[in-house]
Parts: structure tokens; C-alpha cells; sequence
């Protein structure tokens, strides 16, 4: 279960277990490890282009695996720096059951 507070639906459920599941998106969490980093930097250790970087931190935002803020610079760049959120990722059946439950009582069976 992805811990954040709360019980997750489906949705919720798939859209965390997606976002994690590409060895990209995995690479950039081990990036993001020691602390917030600049796209253009975090692009060249990764390695990748901005925009395919752009895509994959959009899945993982979405998800609230990470964040991203624009700061200025000094000389009155427009930066964005992306840093992880807390989280902290189990799943089990019993996961998997809670989602289904949520969904029911919420109304939105698939």
C-alpha cells in the first residue's frame, strides 16, 4: 500500500503501481533520493531529454511520488526543481481488498 494517509481506490491503486512500474521513473527516484535537483541537471545525469524527463516526473506527480516548485535564480532564470514527497509502498492483498471496499462504498465499482 502506498501510505499517504488514508485508503486508496483503484484508481488511486493503479495509477501508483504504474508510475513506479518503469525503470526510468525508478532512476529518477534514486535521483531524487539525496534531495531536489534542478530538471536540466537531473536530465544529464539521468541521462534523458527534458522533455521525455518532463513525462515521466508528470506520472510520477500525478501519482505524489514527487513534487516540483519554480524558484528564481539570481539572475532571474525560471528554474524547476522536482524533489520526492514521502512515501512508502506495500501491496498485499489485504491492499488490494481495502481498494475495492473503498471503491463500493464510494460508489464507483469497475
Amino acid at each position: 500500500m502506498i501510505e499517504r494517509g488514508g485508503t486508496l481506490g483503484t484508481e488511486e491503486l493503479l495509477a501508483s503501481i504504474n508510475a513506479v512500474a518503469h525503470p526510468q521513473r525508478l532512476r529518477i527516484i534514486a535521483a531524487l533520493s539525496g534531495g531536489r535537483v534542478y530538471v536540466s541537471e537531473l536530465a544529464r545525469r539521468l541521462q534523458l531529454s527534458r522533455p521525455l524527463l518532463y513525462m515521466h516526473l508528470e506520472r510520477l506527480e500525478k501519482a505524489g511520488f514527487v513534487t516540483g516548485h519554480l524558484e528564481l535564480s539570481a539572475e532571474g532564470r525560471a528554474m524547476k526543481y522536482f524533489e520526492l514527497l514521502p512515501f512508502d509502498v506495500h501491496l498485499s492483498a489485504a491492499a488490494i481488498v481495502a481498494a475495492i471496499k473503498s471503491d463500493e462504498k464510494e460508489g464507483t465499482p469497475e
